[in-house]
């Protein structure tokens, strides 16, 4: 590759098509590999360590969490019985 460095890269085949595309093709291979019987099982532990290190990757994202809990909060408060319940509740103390 005359002009390229090693570490730089171009995008290409899988990693070039958009997002959905590559979902599509991996949900293929999974069933594909189900099918045939080669297809890693999790067991409950393993799923509960995998889910607990991608927790923690995402928490670290600040601006991501902080979009979750924004678009939270206005989910919530145009729920007004939920809303008017806080009060109320509040209202007891």
């Amino acid at each position: 590759m005359a002009g390229k460095h090693r570490d730089e890269t171009s995008e290409r085949g899988f990693a070039a098509m958009d997002e959905e595309k590559q979902r599509q093709i991996a949900s293929e291979g999974g069933k594909a590999a189900h099918e045939k019987g080669t297809a890693h099982e999790f067991t409950p532990e393993e799923a509960k360590q995998a889910g607990h290190k991608g927790g923690e990757k995402v928490s670290r994202d600040r601006e991501h969490m902080s979009e979750i809990g924004r678009k939270g909060g206005e989910k919530v408060s145009r729920d007004r019985e939920h809303m008017s319940e806080i009060g109320r509740k509040g209202g007891e103390r």
